[in-house]
């Protein structure tokens, strides 16, 4: 282990002089491990804390200089301690137990009402050293480890907010979102400066439609100028991200791509590491923070044999629900446009709209068996990893009516649990594989499943995830980032971190859909 820190140590240090900035119009945004130095190599790799996050989350009690300097002479005395170190001179978040104020008595719905203000932030103050990104307005955290926001969970606890009233919230994470984009030319994972390298799943179109539909038509020019900034980060036409890939002539569709090549500041440890039976190690650490920018950290969905970690490859799939959000972000810019009387541009957009859904339609659907997959750029084909997110066109109205009894015949065959659908059909023992589900994805395939006109099973499957959510809650005081879906007396497991509790997207969602389907929460 000693001479695999000192191998590390020299890759940082490498780094740290030669290393070039993440972007050139974020020249002040630095990274934890470029701050600290040795010293964050040292805290990570002999695991002072069980989670990576914690220190990567550190505040320091004083100038980061001046602790770097004073661990660079203390380092080598005889009875130096790493631990004692640490605790001296950072300061950590504290994390909230969700069920900390709530009543035994309180119903589910009432005690969502209570976390919102447990899990709302103020505006944020800027503190030297520390690699939180100060946000000028509230803001809702998930919950547990996550003490920051985060891109497309937002969307999903917005849900949530809208049926709480919470209109200036819902707006407030909106403007929080642009004021990203205008600073730093995307929204990147969360308000962490070792998240700017990558972004999530871009739900800013979804949230732009939500807050219109509460506010009105004028919320689309508000937001016109950042969600194009936006779309062109998406698109490489801002900074050459590599997001986008042609891959025939005039066809243009789009991957997952974070900017670093280094290991993740918040599992560095972990991706250290991490055996990678030959693969280069700034290949696989692209693709372990690419699969992070993913939202799916992590499935076999993004491993090139179907189960080890060591295989992943992300940057070589494009994802199909990827380019259903784009296509959305492309169909809002269309209307935008058209609201604010642009009509050239208007029309622009739609074109590229139109062209992403036939290629959609003819480069992500398998006629054999009726299910939309990723499309693989190595092997040049369709992935042959089945997944919920092949439920993606059929949320933004994509498939064609003709296609839909043949999609919902494998739905419920292969993804429909007794809690709800599973996000894969594998249990490798990954987060975002089988026998997990998640709240994002319940509301993807319930909504989508209404568009077509079959709101009995979108109710049944309701109803089946809002009951396995209120009976964990009756049992535990707590609303969880993830259930087990197969077993409902198993606890949803898998994952580089313990369970969460808290939490932003799960409250979002069970209160949507006890709220739409009139569900029974006592």
């Amino acid at each position: 282990m000693k001479l695999h820190i000192k191998i590390v140590h020299l890759f940082v240090f490498i780094y740290l002089v030669f290393g070039s900035a993440l972007y050139s119009y974020s020249q002040k945004i630095v990274t934890p491990d470029k701050v600290y130095g040795v010293l964050f190599v040292d805290v990570q790799m002999q695991r002072i804390f069980p989670d990576n996050k914690t220190f990567a989350d550190a505040i320091p009690k004083s100038s980061p200089a001046l602790i770097v300097k004073k661990f660079n002479a203390e380092k080598e005395n005889k009875n130096f301690s790493l631990k004692e170190f640490v605790s001296q001179n950072f300061k950590f978040p504290e994390l909230i137990d969700s069920n900390h104020n709530s009543d035994s008595l309180d119903n589910v719905v009432i005690h969502i009402e209570k976390l919102w203000d447990l899990l709302t932030r103020k505006p944020d103050t800027i503190i030297a050293g520390s690699s939180l990104i100060p946000l000028p307005h509230p803001y809702i955290v998930p919950g547990g480890r996550f003490q920051e926001v985060y891109y497309w969970d937002s969307y999903f606890t917005m849900l949530g907010l809208a049926e709480s009233k919470k209109y200036d919230l819902i707006e407030n994470i909106v403007d929080n979102f642009s004021y990203l984009i205008d600073t730093i030319g995307h929204v990147p994972n969360g308000n962490r400066t070792y998240f700017v390298s990558r972004s999530q799943p871009p739900f800013f179109s979804l949230m732009i439609d939500l807050l219109e539909g509460i506010k009105g038509d004028y919320i689309y020019s508000k937001y016109l100028p950042q969600l194009e900034k936006e779309y062109k980060y998406w698109m490489d036409q801002k900074v050459p991200t590599h997001h986008s890939v042609s891959i025939f002539p005039n066809v243009v569709l789009n991957r997952y791509w974070d900017q670093s090549t280094r290991p993740r500041e918040e599992s560095f440890y972990e991706d250290s590491t991490l055996s990678y039976n030959g693969k280069n190690r700034d290949v696989l650490y692209k693709d372990l923070r690419s699969g992070a920018e993913s939202g799916w950290d992590f499935s076999t969905r993004w491993f090139s044999d179907g189960h080890s970690l060591s295989t992943i490859e992300t940057t070589n799939i494009l994802p199909i629900d990827l380019n259903c959000l784009l296509y959305h972000m492309e169909m809002t810019l269309a209307k935008g446009y058209k609201l604010t009387k642009q009509l050239e541009i208007s029309k622009a957009f739609q074109k590229q709209a139109n062209q992403r859904k036939r290629n959609i339609l003819k480069y992500f659907y398998n006629k054999k068996d009726g299910w939309f997959y990723d499309f693989d750029l190595k092997r040049n084909q369709l992935s042959s990893e089945k997944t919920i997110a092949g439920w993606f066109p059929y949320f933004f109205q994509i498939a064609p009516n003709s296609d839909f009894e043949r999609a919902k015949k494998i739905l419920v065959h292969d993804f429909v649990k007794p809690g709800g659908v599973v996000t894969t059909l594998k249990k490798s023992g990954q987060q975002w594989d089988a026998p997990n589900g998640w709240a994002p994805l319940q509301w993807i395939t319930i909504a989508g499943l209404e568009y077509y006109g079959d709101s009995l099973l979108a109710k049944n499957i309701a109803t089946n995830w809002a009951n396995l959510n209120i009976k964990t809650y009756k049992a535990t005081g707590k609303l969880m980032e993830k259930y087990n879906v197969e077993d409902l007396n198993l606890k949803a497991g898998g994952g580089e971190y313990p369970s969460q509790d808290g939490f932003g997207w799960t409250n979002g969602v069970l209160l949507k859909i006890i709220k739409k389907y009139n569900i029974d929460f006592k």
